[in-house]
């Protein structure tokens, strides 16, 4: 166990858009009885616009710059499970913020299926182009890699629902745990 993980018991999900990181936080969040916080749902809060709004007035430096506030002021608190924005890992100080403060799972899942959850969806603002898929397919791989790098553990999407990929990702949890004391 990292001593993140050991000091604040917070959990970190990264992951490209749609990869299930605030269906699977939320139920984490609830197995584990601490808050639960979506990056981008706090960056509405605290705005009150929605993300496309804010990439239309501030393109998406100004959002890049509202994202890393949040995951700072998020990651100095104690015991959460936090949801990260797809791009997230782009910033090198949100990346150690996530590694400092928490136990970061990568949620792996295909591009196809990414694509399939994704495709209906307007409040996307980096798909909304010609070709959502080909976008995907070059947002993975500038991502992966960072998400690699900031992973404690890779979760492959494409193998688990919701409920089992919570169960798998405390059983890994419980196990780094057991092994650090």
């Amino acid at each position: 166990m990292s001593d993140s993980l050991r000091n604040h018991q917070s959990i970190v999900l990264v992951g490209l858009m749609g990869s299930g990181k605030t269906t699977i936080g939320r139920l984490l969040a609830r197995k584990l009885a601490l808050p639960f916080f979506d990056s981008d749902h706090e960056i509405e809060r605290r705005t009150g616009v929605r993300i496309p709004l804010i990439f239309d007035v501030e393109g998406e430096s100004g959002f890049r710059q509202r994202e890393a506030a949040v995951i700072a002021d998020m990651m100095s608190a104690p015991s959460l499970v936090l949801a990260t924005g797809g791009g997230a890992v782009i910033d090198p100080a949100n990346r150690a913020a996530m590694k400092r403060g928490g136990w970061v799972v990568y949620l792996d899942v295909p591009i196809r299926q990414l694509y399939e959850r994704t495709r209906n969806d307007p409040n996307r603002p980096l798909l909304q182009v010609a070709d959502p898929l080909g976008r995907l397919g070059e947002l993975r791989a500038q991502r992966d890699p960072l998400y690699r790098e900031v992973a404690d553990f890779i979760l492959d999407g494409s193998r688990y629902h919701s409920s089992s990929a919570v169960n798998r990702i405390l059983k890994e949890w419980e196990k780094q745990s057991a092994s650090s004391t």
